[in-house]
Order: C-alpha cells, then sequence, then structure tokens
C-alpha cells in the first residue's frame, strides 16, 4: 500500500461503498489501495473486507472526531450517507457536513460524494402537487444531499458529485419483488405516474465513483449522473418475466396510495416518485447511460443484472 495512493471508502459494509472496495481489490495493477472505513472493524463483514486485501480502519460519521485518523493520509475519499437507515434528514446532513469538513482538514486531493437532487428547486415547498414532508422537504432523502453538495463546494477537499438511480436490488431487499395476486398471477407495482425509471445495479455505482477516482482530482467540481438502463415499469415487469418464465404485469398505483402503504418511508418514496414524473425531462437528462458506461465499461443492463440476480429476488 505505502506505493498507491490511498482512497477511504466510507460505507464500506454497505451497498455503494461495498461497490468501491471491490472494484479497487480487483483492480490489481492499478495506482489505487484502498482504506475500508466502517464502524464496526471486527464485525464479520469488516474481517471479510480485512481478508480481501483492504485496510479496515474505524470511522462514524456521527463522531467527527473519529473521521480525522480514518481519513488521514489519503489520497481520495468516498462519501455516502445513508437515510434509511434511521429515516433523519437532519442526522444524514450533519454527517455528510461532518465527512466534508474531516476531508479537507486530512488534506485530500479528490472526494466523491454521492449525492441527489434537491428537489425543492423544482418543486417548491408551496407547490401543493407534492405533499410537503416535516415541514421543510419534499423528498428527504433527495433534498437533504442536495443541501449538502453546498457544504462540499464550500468546505470539502475538491469534490466531484456523483448522481445515482434506481437500485435494481431494491427488487431484492426493499420488498418491491413480483408478488402473486389472488388469481395466482405475478406483479409488481409501485407509482411511476406513468413516467420510465432510470435504474443501475447497486454494485455499478461503487465501480463508477471508482472511475471518477481513475479521472483524477482534475473533475473535482463535475457532475456525473449515473444509471444503467431506462425502463417503464412495463419494461421491467417484461424483464422479470423472461428470468422466471411466467408473465409478470406492472401496476402503476397512484402515488397517494402508495404513499399510505403504511411502511417506513413510504410518503418519502411516493414524492421521489411523484416529482420524478413531474420533471422526468430534467431528471433523465440529469443521467446518462454512455457517461456511467465510460467511467466503467463493465456497466450492466436490467437484462444482465437479472440473469445475475433473478433467483434472489423474494416471490412474495
Amino acid at each position: 500500500m505505502a506505493d498507491r495512493k490511498i482512497i477511504a471508502v466510507v460505507g464500506a459494509t454497505g451497498a455503494q461503498g461495498g461497490g468501491l472496495v471491490r472494484a479497487i481489490l480487483a483492480d490489481r495493477g492499478g495506482e489505487f489501495a484502498v482504506r475500508a472505513i466502517t464502524r464496526k472493524p471486527d464485525s464479520d463483514k469488516g474481517k471479510a473486507l480485512a481478508a480481501a486485501g483492504a485496510q479496515v480502519v474505524a470511522g462514524d460519521a456521527d463522531i467527527p472526531a473519529s473521521l480525522d485518523g480514518a481519513f488521514a493520509g489519503a489520497h481520495g475519499v468516498f462519501v455516502v450517507t445513508n437515510f434509511w437507515e434511521h429515516f433523519s434528514a437532519e442526522r444524514e446532513l450533519a454527517q455528510a457536513a461532518a465527512m466534508a469538513r474531516a476531508t479537507r482538514r486530512a488534506g485530500a486531493a479528490h472526494v466523491v460524494w454521492s449525492t441527489l437532487e434537491d428537489t425543492r428547486q423544482w418543486i417548491p415547498l408551496s407547490d401543493p402537487r407534492v405533499p410537503t414532508l416535516h415541514g421543510k422537504y419534499k423528498v428527504a432523502h433527495f433534498d437533504v444531499k442536495g443541501e449538502a453538495d453546498a457544504i462540499f463546494a464550500a468546505e470539502a477537499a475538491p469534490t466531484s458529485y456523483l448522481l445515482t438511480s434506481f437500485y435494481w436490488d431494491n427488487f431484492i431487499h426493499f420488498g418491491m419483488g413480483p408478488r402473486r395476486g389472488e388469481d395466482g398471477k405475478l406483479g409488481i407495482a409501485f407509482a411511476l405516474g406513468g413516467a420510465p425509471l432510470p435504474g443501475i445495479a447497486v454494485a455499478d455505482i461503487g465501480a463508477c465513483a471508482y472511475g471518477v477516482f481513475k479521472r483524477g482530482p482534475g473533475v473535482a467540481g463535475q457532475r456525473f449522473g449515473i444509471c444503467g438502463e431506462v425502463l417503464t415499469g412495463d419494461q421491467l415487469a417484461a424483464g422479470m418475466a423472461k428470468h422466471l418464465g411466467e408473465p409478470v404485469s406492472f401496476t402503476d398505483l397512484p402515488f397517494e396510495v402508495y404513499r399510505n402503504l403504511g411502511f417506513p418511508g413510504a410518503d418519502d418514496l411516493a414524492n421521489m416518485f411523484q416529482v420524478q414524473s413531474i420533471c422526468s425531462q430534467q431528471f433523465l437528462a440529469n443521467r446518462d447511460v454512455n457517461l456511467a458506461r465510460a467511467l466503467h465499461p463493465g456497466l450492466q443492463d436490467f437484462d444482465s443484472w437479472l440473469t445475475a440476480n433473478i433467483r434472489q429476488i423474494p416471490i412474495g
């Protein structure tokens, strides 16, 4: 590791960070080494990263002082936050700010911040089409990341901004997979409002982040919007049907129905889908399959992702 530039990866045992760790470790002849940052280095996942060849260190975005040692000497830092861990936009903003400031204290040359748009720039709080959440957000897990962009621009080390898309892995882990109706037929249902949905394999997000790091600090300040493929709900269902060997239908639920499904974060996700529908042209313009493939030539489309993952998708 001494002769290679260190990339410190926040969330190294998670989805995006884990993908970046694997991408760096797989590039055995590359210029970078990886430092995996986790709150629990002695966990099974932490030990597995160490066994794979990563340097594993402790760091916690809720404890800003712990970040100084975690980032010390790193050439690059990958920063990601996870709203779905705690459902608190305020906590997510505090974590992002702490990490942004720590990258500057550490003197990092290049930061890649996994962000999203502040949807309030498109749908102001006064716009009644989309309900306002907690008095100050339209889509909390989007808006707070977009709000943090200004902190990274002003107070972090030189930063590139990585805009992600809908995770196809949500069909495995987020309860969005096909369910069998009373008629015995399979269907998927969520709220798209007729708009197509840009999606990506979560492992490819980390690999695209690695592509940004390989472009170097000269791309600091630039925004990289990535997706693997843009598909309608019917196309997503048809892809699943092909791999499951039986028909799968798609139901485009009304936003208000989705908003009241009762699972944690349903209101935030319903608002996300609604904003993406209203602002579809701009949302799609911010995400580019060709750019993602340039960053990561192994980028998967939905069919190739299904080939590798169809058996992991629970059938409800």
